[in-house]
């Protein structure tokens, strides 16, 4: 140490800033600083031998070492900039796409629930009514209670609803446990509470989703999705509802089609009814708005005046109309599914067959389908 001098440090900086130069990647720029400021590195051992040096020398040698050590990581830094920049120029080079070119064919496809959610939301968007979400974990009183479910109901009961399993504090009996029981929603009804006690009239709103059951089979499964609409206002009547639900069918099926209401029951809604659309069977495929069959695709009805106080609405100034439908069992009819579990079998020839280009977008002017 007592050997070096300033003119040393020099070249000892000219060697080091070739180095850095020549580094051809981050990782050889790495090698040169550790070689030069790592704890054995040269330029560190030769910080250490201060420490050994003479007052006099230390004048000297300490702003001379502390300004090569201050320089070479200078140095390395510019140069880690510079190999950075490389390497993001190189790789913007490399993974260029050119926009202007043709779309290829696309490597998946829609599936046909999206496909008829995105129809349907279409068709009543054209009718003035918006989308409303809720929560997939609901509470007793948003899924039964304030949809004027009575406590014995059997939609209640174990084969029909899952219920969660409560947490500690909702253990204790009556009616706060009742309360607090978690359910997997079993329609999307909910979303229309949570929609009604949150705004005020007019009303009108379409809640898609997925709902939960206890049953499986061709026809049904755990799992599955309805589209429900609710409409709140001043002079509602039954009228309003069978008008909508009538330009909604033809639209969907984009065929005129025949339908009928029949008187029906459901907790939520007086008086209720159950819309049928006519059909008929070609083979394995069926055709709606044609032969003499009767076929129930959706259930309808006034809402209750009990559902309408439960979410604060007075029912005397305001009325409204309810309706709710399986999205994939329109899908089947639509398009001519056979099984229900299929759609959710995830097999990618099945996806290959019905499902839907994502880069055709459902619209009423140039067809839904």
């Amino acid at each position: 140490m007592s050997h070096m001098s300033p003119t040393d440090l020099d070249t000892l900086r000219t060697d080091f800033a070739a180095r850095i130069d020549q580094a051809a990647d981050l990782r050889a720029l790495d090698d040169v600083r550790v070689a030069a400021l790592g704890k054995k590195g040269e330029i560190s051992l030769l910080m250490r031998g201060l420490g050994r040096m003479s007052p006099e020398e230390k004048t000297v040698m300490g702003p001379a070492l502390n300004g090569l050590k201050t320089d070479v990581a200078a140095l390395i830094e510019a140069r880690k900039a510079a190999l950075e920049d490389a390497a993001l120029d190189a790789a913007l080079a490399s993974e260029t796409l050119d926009m202007s070119l043709p779309v290829g064919r696309p490597q998946g496809t829609l599936h046909p629930v999206q496909q008829v959610m995105e129809e349907m939301a279409v068709i009543f968007s054209d009718m003035g009514f918006s989308v409303a979400e809720g929560p997939d974990i609901e509470d007793d009183f948003h899924n039964f209670t304030a949809l004027n479910f009575p406590p014995s109901h059997p939609a209640r009961d174990m084969h029909d609803t899952f219920f969660m399993v409560p947490e500690p504090s909702q253990n204790s009996s009556g009616s706060d446990a009742a309360v607090g029981q978690k359910v997997l929603r079993t329609h999307t009804s909910p979303v229309q509470i949570r929609t009604m006690m949150n705004q005020k009239p007019p009303i009108r709103i379409i809640a898609p989703g997925r709902t939960y059951r206890c049953d499986s089979d061709q026809t049904h499964t755990p799992m599955f999705h309805q589209v429900e609409g609710l409409v709140i206002g001043e002079d509602i009547h039954m009228g309003h509802l069978k008008g909508c639900l009538m330009d909604f069918v033809s639209a969907f099926f984009e065929t005129d089609v025949d339908v009928r209401f029949r008187p029906h029951h459901f907790p939520f809604t007086e008086p209720s009814a159950e819309m049928d659309v006519r059909y008929e069977r070609d083979g394995a495929s069926i055709k709606i708005g044609q032969g003499n069959d009767w076929m129930e695709i959706l259930g309808c009805g006034m809402v209750h005046p009990h559902v309408l106080s439960a979410c604060g609405l007075d029912p005397d100034q305001y009325q409204g109309f309810a309706f709710g439908m399986g999205v994939d069992r329109l899908a089947m009819l639509k398009y001519g599914m056979p099984d229900l579990r299929d759609m959710f079998a995830g097999d990618p020839r099945w996806l290959g067959h019905y499902g839907f280009s994502p880069l055709l977008q459902a619209s009423l002017e140039s067809g839904l389908s």
